[in-house]
């Protein structure tokens, strides 16, 4: 099998060095592209939560502009900020070391493989760190009442619930975070991988700055188009959960159904999750860039030009 130039990085540089310029890349691209996308968030939680009052993303916007003014749609941007920028440190930041890890140990396993496992075990430890940000946040945009921001929203919910109310939607949220992180790092190493063998055509080290982001987006637009598709049931039955639509997991299922599971707030999702990931990517590899690092993903072949190798 020809080099495969993601491995060559952990090779190059002191571990610990580039694993947290990782985990501080990913810290700043997933904490400033959901607070920018706020807005689209505040009317999918609310979708969510009130089905009937709001049955279209036209009505969820014109309703709540009429009835709570225009900073309604920016309710819950410090939860948005803090907590995905804490879950999007641990996310890549720990991918990138648990992929080195698991490519040590895992010698001969398939590389896809390897992508499971690491962005499996990344997303363990990035939604322990989310789950109460999250907590804050579904509740500050869905119930005006309940609190402003994080200032107030996290004494008043530790007041009324205890630790318990800040991890009551963990499983569902390893429920949607883990199956969506699976598919997104995945999907964007093998799209990665088929764009320079089948598209570009060249390695990556002979492409431009400017051509390697270029695959970094269409690579991350696909990876969070398909991720955003298969985690939108567990979405749903977090955004449930939070606000006290029902007591458990089954009540929650039973009482949405499992078609609306799968359909309910998705095209609103799509549009949120598929440019936001895409963001996210070209943030983090622009960072690497920046820092004199190759942009992200794995090329498992050496590409052949004109029937020789490249």
């Amino acid at each position: 099998m020809g080099g495969v130039e993601g491995r060559r990085v952990s090779e190059e540089l002191k571990p610990y060095g580039y694993f947290g310029l990782c985990a501080v890349g990913g810290m700043l691209s997933a904490g400033t592209t959901h607070l920018a996308i706020t807005p689209l968030d505040v009317l999918k939680v609310n979708m969510q939560v009130h089905p009937v009052k709001y049955n279209s993303i036209y009505s969820c916007f014109t309703t709540l502009l009429r009835e709570q003014g225009p900073s309604a749609l920016w309710r819950g941007w410090a939860g948005k900020f803090f907590g995905y920028g804490v879950q999007g440190g641990c996310r890549f930041g720990l991918y990138e070391y648990f992929k080195s890890l698991y490519s040590n140990i895992l010698v001969d396993h398939n590389r896809s493989v390897i992508f499971f496992v690491s962005s499996a075990s990344a997303e363990v430890f990035a939604n322990i760190a989310l789950c109460p940000f999250e907590a804050v946040k579904v509740r500050v945009q869905a119930q005006p009442l309940f609190a402003k921001g994080l200032l107030d929203g996290f004494p008043k919910l530790f007041a009324s619930e205890g630790l318990l109310g800040f991890y009551r939607g963990l499983v569902p949220l390893w429920g949607r975070n883990l199956p969506f992180s699976i598919v997104m790092f995945s999907t964007f190493e093998h799209s990665v991988d088929f764009l320079y063998r089948k598209v570009v055509q060249k390695r990556k080290q002979d492409c431009s700055k400017i051509q390697q982001l270029g695959v970094t987006c269409l690579a991350g637009y696909a990876a969070g188009s398909i991720g955003s598709f298969i985690s939108n049931p567990a979405d749903n039955i977090v955004a449930s959960l939070y606000n006290k639509k029902a007591d458990s997991l089954m009540l929650v299922v039973k009482k949405i159904g499992l078609f609306n599971l799968f359909t309910r707030s998705l095209p609103i999702r799509i549009m949120l999750v598929g440019p936001a990931i895409t963001l996210q990517w070209l943030f983090y590899d622009a960072i690497k860039v920046l820092s004199g690092l190759p942009t992200s993903g794995e090329v498992t072949t050496d590409i052949r030009v004109d029937g020789a190798a490249a």
